[in-house]
């Protein structure tokens, strides 16, 4: 059989090793200063004030929101998205609304917001999907609303010369395995907003300000083993977007001459760094059926993600419109394997199953 073309394989190695050993020699494995460098680290490369380390992205909106105090309020949340997009919301008690996104970009836009009756809501989490950033103008709501951006996939994105993490309110990472840079997992909130970064800091470490606890908190910190491995991979973070793109060029070339598949389109001005290589598999009802045949060859690929109105856990969120686009995402959008060693060969034998596979269906 021909060798496993795998999803994704995370770019580790030496350096994490010894940066892990230091800490292990250390005897300090909690978190502590491996994490403040980290968190400062992070903060300088997307250029805004603070940075704060959580357990997962998920747990960084989580903290946020709460930290927000949105309990009983309404948020305006990108329906096109994984669920701990939404799960952040209801664990701190607001309300989601889910909106649609475009169809090309695949995130929410300013026109799509503008539109909707969001007279009474005044926080809104946009999510930039798979590495691609929102829209200039999105910054610019006719109402100013609090931007909580979901940009789990997009550390390194940058629309124009700036970075995704500064342009929001707030934005929150994740270092899960598939996206850029790893720590394992774990996530990271970066913000300029000295007030808000307080109280998080107070929330993740169990309500504590100083040496007293003044408020009910949790335990998200991350522990200085897998900050000793998010600083050895932002080292190499601009050579790993590099060869992301270059990956990402070639598919984008092949792909273009086949029949019934589409491109994610990048937003304008923008660097796109392609934590997914997503694509839309333009004939019904086939994208499952390329995955399951994928499989047969050794390769994985996987859906793109959800619209949270068809899962059964949100189904009775509130909604604007019908999420015509997302709902056509979640049921045609492929993810190609993207990671390092990946060669052209093995790019060119995925697009060439995948066109066989629509040929004979």
């Amino acid at each position: 059989m021909r060798k496993r073309i795998y999803l994704m394989r995370p770019s580790v190695g030496s350096e994490e090793i010894r940066e892990i050993q230091k800490v292990i020699h250390s005897k300090f494995l909690t978190e502590g200063k491996v994490t403040q460098q980290f968190e400062k680290t992070v903060a300088k490369y997307v250029h805004t004030k603070y940075a704060v380390a959580t357990t997962s992205a998920t747990t960084a909106l989580h903290s946020v929101f709460n930290s927000l105090d949105i309990k009983g309020k309404k948020v305006l949340v990108a329906d096109f998205t994984f669920p701990a997009t939404i799960d952040a919301i209801i664990l701190a008690g607001g309300i989601p609304v889910l909106v649609d996104v475009d169809k090309e970009t695949m995130n929410i836009t300013r026109d799509i917001v503008e539109k909707t009756n969001f007279k009474n809501i005044e926080i809104i989490e946009p999510v930039s999907i798979f590495g691609n950033p929102l829209e200039k103008e999105f910054y610019n709501l006719k109402k100013k609303m609090f931007i909580v951006e979901d940009a789990a996939t997009s550390l390194g994105t940058k629309l124009g010369t700036s970075f995704v993490g500064s342009m929001a309110n707030v934005s929150c990472f994740s270092f899960h395995p598939r996206k850029i840079i790893t720590t394992g997992e774990g996530g990271m909130i970066t913000t300029n907003d000295k007030e808000l970064t307080n109280k998080i800091k107070s929330f993740k470490k169990f309500g504590k300000k100083g040496k007293e606890f003044v408020e009910i908190g949790t335990n998200y910190k991350i522990s200085d083993i897998q900050s000793a491995i998010g600083l050895a991979q932002l080292k190499k973070i601009e050579k790993i977007i590099k060869n992301r793109q270059i990956m990402a060029k070639i598919y984008s070339e092949i792909i273009e001459k086949m029949e019934h598949v589409e491109i994610q389109k990048p937003t304008k001005n923008s660097r796109h760094i392609y934590q997914t290589f997503a694509c839309i598999i333009t004939k019904p009802n086939l994208r499952d059926k390329i995955i399951l045949k994928l499989a047969k060859k050794n390769v994985e690929a996987q859906i793109g993600t959800y619209a949270l109105h068809c899962l059964p856990a949100f189904n009775k969120c509130l909604k604007q419109g019908k999420l015509a686009n997302s709902e056509f995402l979640y049921n045609n959008v492929l993810s190609l394997p993207m990671h390092e060693e990946i060669t052209i060969e093995d790019q060119e034998y995925v697009c060439s199953s995948i066109e066989k596979i629509i040929k004979n269906s």
